[in-house]
């Protein structure tokens, strides 16, 4: 009967007769012994490998469907982790990358929470904020702030807004943000005037909400931490088929810009 030898196994009988010696039994054993137990340690680090590949995989999992759950768009996240995990230089690589990940996911959703929790006493001025397309957004009702076709503001809006100041204000951290003062409409065609069309009344509509709170006679807000923008119908939060639709479509949001190192963790998790 014939009988294999591993190849490590064999290349260490090989050295030893190299060597011009004949290994006794015990010196066999000793080899067979040695070589099993560094199998066993290889076999028991890959299965500690996995595990925490399998763990971290799952803290991901929640971690993305938490993030989406608010507004962040990451789904491209998946492209990067599909790793092959068949040696173990492979899983230790991937259980790396995977780790960072997971840090990364759950910084951008601390330093969101954080900033959402600072921004929580505007809900009870019945404004809504939250997560949009990977920023924090608080939506002004378009017909709070202005009469129908119009970009004047009305004294509820200007009470509005200066609590929204306020609130900004008093806080260092909110205060030293960049915003951009982004105008909305309806689908209906504006029918001539001043502004033309809803390009043009959207985006006057964000000027008025822009100079009112850069304005030191008014908020005093830092001008040069604020911008405005237009974008007419083309981005609605909700259809335009009935009144009740159209009506949230008619906004102002300010959008908290994100900073640098916001930006850098978010280009990341979607490339």
């Amino acid at each position: 009967m014939s009988h294999r030898i591993s190849i490590p196994v064999s290349l260490a009988l090989l050295a030893v007769s190299v060597a011009g010696c004949h290994p006794t039994k015990e010196e066999y054993q000793a080899q067979l012994d040695k070589y099993a137990k560094l199998e066993g340690d290889s076999a028991t680090m890959k299965k500690r490998l996995s595990n925490e590949l399998d763990e971290a995989n799952e803290r991901i999992n929640a971690l993305e469907e938490d993030l989406k759950s608010k507004g962040f768009d990451v789904t491209k996240l998946r492209a990067d982790l599909d790793k092959n995990r068949s040696t173990l230089a492979e899983q230790e690589k991937a259980l790396a990358e995977y780790k960072a990940r997971a840090a990364q996911l759950e910084r951008i959703k601390q330093r969101f929470e954080m900033l959402k929790k600072k921004l929580d006493s505007l809900t009870k001025l019945g404004l809504a904020v939250n997560i949009r397309r990977s920023r924090m957004v608080i939506s002004l009702p378009g017909d709070v702030l202005f009469d129908s076709g119009k970009d004047t503001l009305k004294k509820e809006g200007l009470e509005i807004l200066s609590k929204v100041s306020g609130i900004i204000k008093a806080d260092a951290t909110l205060l030293g943000r960049d915003y951009q003062v982004a105008g909305h409409t309806d689908n209906k065609p504006l029918g001539g005037g001043p502004f033309k069309d809803n390009w043009g009344l959207s985006l006057m509509r964000a000027r008025s909400v822009l100079l009112f709170l850069v304005d030191p006679k008014d908020s005093a807000l830092p001008v040069d931490h604020w911008s405005a923008a237009g974008f007419a119908d083309t981005d609605p939060v909700a259809a335009n088929d009935d009144n009740e639709g159209r009506q949230k479509n008619r906004r102002c949001d300010l959008i908290v810009v994100p900073s640098a190192e916001e930006m850098l963790d978010l280009n990341k998790i979607t490339q």
